[in-house]
């Protein structure tokens, strides 16, 4: 069995064309039929501010399978502790012996989060798009800041977070690793100029308002991922002329399009899913002045991917015993 500490990953894989490839794929596999995903276990701890989530699953064709157990603790930071950890196991699909122990302590779920948020919204924003406004200052919105840069290198990124002094640490811990991003004061006024807004934040009330989002803006969702989370404003939901998910159950149960379903104002039937589009499938942006979103909610196909890239760089580097 192979055993990989966090650091030895790390220098495995990072953001990089491959890594994106490897996300695109798994959202495809959920959308034509290759992908067996039961629905995510998950475990709330609302007096620690927490949550816990399991995702297992296998892509058909795949040597291996995978089970991962990734937790977020959103009071850490004042502890000096990060706000996730976890661990992902990989399984022979040919034996059901344990090929490989990643103790990642939360950092391919972190990395395959910012490679998949920057790659749903390539595919939906505007061609040219150059506005970006990512709504965090957390580990999520360091990610996907870096896949944004990587896919778009000549965007301007802006950034904007509730806490204001840990949002201008970001943008200089974005600076040390070659990222130019500019601290955005207003919310709102940083909506107003978007072309393209990502939003990967914890909270449990929309921040973005329907009212702040022009004609032509793309929105990817990514921090709904489990019941009571929402960062939208259920008007923009059912104002958007497009709605994406990566998993379409997932969303409408516990994700950014829970709200508006739940209140009649959006159905199944006016919601795709994000493998589709990039499959092409169904068709994505229609128009100049559509406004799109989509919302992650994290599926385990996206750590089955990452997990089989580790492994293949592991064997090809010798890093694997």
């Amino acid at each position: 069995m192979i055993q990989l500490s966090r650091p030895q990953i790390e220098r495995l894989v990072g953001v990089d064309p491959a890594g994106a490839e490897a996300v695109r794929d798994a959202y495809t596999a959920i959308s034509d039929g290759r992908a067996n995903v039961p629905p995510v276990g998950y475990l709330g701890f609302p007096e620690a501010n927490g949550d816990c989530h399991i995702k297992y699953g296998h892509i058909a064709g795949d040597d291996v399978f995978s089970v991962k157990i990734a937790s977020g603790f959103y009071d850490n930071p004042a502890h000096g502790l990060p706000t996730s950890t976890g661990l992902v196991l990989v399984f022979s699909a040919r034996t059901g012996q344990v090929r490989a122990l990643l103790a990642d302590e939360g950092y391919l779920t972190d990395l395959r989060t910012g490679l998949g948020g920057a790659v749903a919204s390539m595919a939906l924003c505007r061609p040219g798009a150059r506005q970006f406004l990512i709504v965090g200052s957390g580990t999520q919105a360091y990610w996907v800041a870096q896949a944004l840069h990587m896919l778009a290198p000549e965007a301007d990124l802006t950034v904007w977070g509730r806490n204001h002094p840990r949002a201008a640490a970001l943008v200089e811990r974005l600076a040390a690793v070659g990222v130019t991003a500019k601290l955005a004061p207003d919310l709102e006024a940083a909506c107003r100029m978007a072309e393209v807004i990502v939003t990967a934040t914890p909270a449990s009330t929309p921040l973005v308002q329907s009212a702040w989002v022009q004609p032509g803006c793309h929105i990817t969702a990514i921090g709904a991922d489990s019941p009571g989370k929402q960062e939208l404003e259920t008007a923009l939901v059912a104002r958007a002329d497009l709605r994406v998910a990566d998993m379409l159950s997932q969303s409408l149960d516990h994700g950014e399009f829970a709200s508006a379903r739940a209140a009649g104002l959006i159905s199944p039937a006016d919601c795709a899913e994000l493998g589709a589009v990039l499959g092409g499938a169904v068709p994505g942006r229609r128009s100049p002045d559509d406004i799109t979103i989509a919302d992650l909610t994290g599926v385990a196909t996206q750590d089955i991917a990452m997990a089989r890239l580790v492994l293949r760089r592991a064997t090809n580097e010798g890093t694997a015993p």
